[in-house]
């Protein structure tokens, strides 16, 4: 059973990252008064800090499922 939720919250940050990642392509009108290079360049970092967010809660919640298990292995020890 584990094994399938592990995979299932993998997934689900997979499609996270994709779609965060390819939401980061906007029109120059959605930028007010900074010319197109900067608004490329302004909106390329947002996507890099949304991903970077995405990836590090990610790993974070691997890791707590990973000593969520480990304890749960080791309780049923005999």
């Amino acid at each position: 059973m584990f094994l399938w939720v592990f995979l299932a919250i993998q997934a689900i940050f997979l499609i996270w990252i994709i779609v965060g990642a390819a939401s980061g392509s906007g029109t120059p009108d959605d930028c007010g008064t900074l010319d197109r290079q900067t608004c490329n360049d302004a909106e390329s970092v947002g996507t890099a800090i949304g991903v970077g967010v995405i990836i590090f809660l990610w790993a974070a919640v691997d890791i707590v499922l990973g000593v969520t298990y480990a304890i749960y292995r080791f309780a049923r020890r005999p």
